[in-house]
């Protein structure tokens, strides 16, 4: 391995099908007044609001209730959010529903007692919160599997009147003080949200995996997650209730993205940007955007990698020389491992072009001009690079 890093993470997972009883052991470590973000309303009609509802109350919570936090949380709902939590005075949050709503807490939190612009401070500019600010502290009752937001520091926002789609990752005050992760709550929602994190879940890894030229530890904990994650995502689409299926597809979500991949590599979230203006754009599923032009930016940037490719083609999909009929050469072998990326997401269900999301020609400079861009991975990318690829998404 090279370079030099540190690795701290302080969030406590709770997992499996007995996890949500270690919430009201959890609350006594914190204050009265709980702000309880959640969704549109799907966690109400499966049951699960009202089993949190009733452990808050039994540990004597007063529950202020913030509904209504979608898939792609907007600047809209984030200043209500706020303004709400300041109104009354809330000690923490609890979030309960998927990534989305864990990465709008993580924003409410840090921005709710910061004097100023939070937006610009926070998402535009990169900035972390002073050491001095007070920050309201997280827990997370997990949803969907995804994002790993349920152990990280990412909080992603829209602005939907400038179709600017901005992530940031705050330091380690933001991460979750605990997480509950039972996968059965992963099993109320829709198969095709499944799917998309199931995308959002892989990017992760080969964005942190497509790197770098060293021998890292990093890239063989990579590739057996993404092992993983083939198997039960074939099994989970077959049978969306396998529980064996759910429960490694959720697990798999957190280490994707806890930060303990990247130790120690450069790291490359082109993809990502990419994929936040895709979504601000068109607003798909922020796992189907990544997956409508990953292949053109893979396979860009598979010629300045080829040898990580080889071993992602040989390590995550057993394509080895002998499955060929004669010696192939190494760009044979990352181009057999690219298709074979393709064909499992054709077998899954996802979106290849970006014109299955709802993107178009006219839209495509559009999309260019909110697309963030920095030097990454094995690539350094101009504004027509990235309007190349999305060419070739369409």
């Amino acid at each position: 391995m090279q370079g030099n890093f540190t690795y701290y993470n302080p969030t406590k997972l709770y997992f499996g099908e007995a996890s949500l009883d270690n919430l009201k052991g959890e609350l006594a470590n914190y204050g009265e007044r709980v702000l309880l973000n959640y969704g549109s309303g799907s966690v109400k009609r499966n049951g699960i609001y009202d089993k949190v509802v009733a452990i808050l109350r039994e540990g004597g919570k007063t529950i202020v209730e913030n509904p209504g936090v979608m898939s792609n949380p907007t600047l809209e709902k984030l200043d209500e959010g706020i303004r709400i939590a300041r109104e009354n005075k809330v000690d923490w949050i609890l979030s309960l529903g998927g990534g989305s709503v864990c990465d709008y807490s993580k924003g409410v939190a840090a921005s709710v007692f910061y004097e100023g612009d939070y937006w610009k401070a926070f998402w535009e500019e990169g900035n972390q919160p002073s050491k001095g600010q007070r920050i309201l502290p997280i827990g997370c009752i997990l949803t969907m599997a995804g994002t790993g937001s349920e152990m990280n520091g990412g909080s992603v926002i829209t602005d939907a009147a400038n179709n600017n789609k901005l992530g940031h990752v705050f330091d380690s005050r933001l991460m979750p003080k605990f997480a509950i992760l039972n996968p059965r709550f992963t099993m109320t929602v829709p198969v095709e949200q499944m799917k998309a994190g199931i995308y959002d879940i892989m990017n992760h890894i080969m964005e942190q995996y497509f790197s770098d030229f060293d021998d890292n530890t990093s890239d063989y904990i990579s590739e057996g997650l993404m092992r993983s994650l083939i198997v039960a995502s074939r099994a989970a689409v077959k049978n969306p209730q396998d529980y064996e299926a759910r429960s490694n597809i959720m697990w798999t979500a957190t280490w994707a993205l806890n930060t303990l991949i990247k130790c120690g590599k450069t790291e490359d979230w082109m993809v990502h940007m990419i994929g936040h203006s895709l979504g601000a754009w068109t607003h798909a599923p922020h796992g189907y955007c990544l997956a409508a032009c990953s292949m053109a930016y893979y396979r860009r940037a598979m010629e300045k990698g080829l040898a990580k490719f080889v071993r992602f083609a040989e390590n995550v999909w057993g394509i080895q020389p002998s499955t060929f009929n004669h010696k192939p050469s190494d760009k044979e072998i990352a181009e057999a491992g690219m298709e074979a990326l393709r064909q499992w997401m054709q077998e899954i269900g996802l979106p290849l072009t970006i014109s299955e999301i709802g993107a178009t020609q006219k839209m495509i400079d559009d999309i260019v001009s909110t697309t963030e861009i920095f030097p990454a991975g094995y690539l350094d990318l101009t504004a027509e690079d990235i309007k190349e690829i999305l060419k070739e998404s369409l």
